[in-house]
């Protein structure tokens, strides 16, 4: 019998949404390796692994063996529960909510890796802060002094 159809089993089907959780812990490697300024290949290279699986768990599309969390958080400096930080706070339980408030996250967008990655090369701190603050008086809907 195929393992898929055993009685009483929950099987995971490719259909499905990744699990809330899984988002997050996705999201918090790829904020972390941006972080670090390292990249995609650099990161499965450390870890053994092709770029594109990187990329797989970066969008939990598969997702990490505890092994591999372990792994990828002496690579990337951190501890093990530092890929689960906020999460609670997300909502009422964490659990309860729905996978799509995750995918809307600004930190999974393309274009927030690009200005934090073009802010951090920016080697002025004072030129950095000067851009800081004009960012905050436009989301304000403020003019720049």
């Amino acid at each position: 019998m195929p393992r898929s159809t055993r009685p009483g089993e929950r099987s995971r089907r490719k259909a499905d949404t990744p699990h809330p959780v899984d988002l997050h812990v996705g999201q918090r490697v790829r904020s972390r390796r941006i972080e670090l300024g390292m990249s995609q290949e650099k990161l499965a290279a450390e870890l053994g692994l092709t770029f594109q699986q990187v990329q797989k768990y970066e969008r939990a599309a598969n997702r990490i063996s505890c092994s591999r969390l372990y792994h990828m958080s002496k690579v990337l400096g951190v501890d093990v529960p530092y890929f689960y930080e906020d999460y609670g706070e997300a909502g009422p339980s964490g659990f309860a909510e729905p996978a799509a408030t995750f995918q809307s996250d600004p930190l999974q967008r393309r274009e927030t890796a690009e200005l934090f990655d073009a802010f951090y090369a920016i080697d002025d701190q004072k030129l950095r802060r000067r851009l800081l603050d004009l960012a905050r008086t436009l989301a304000a809907g403020g003019e720049s002094k």
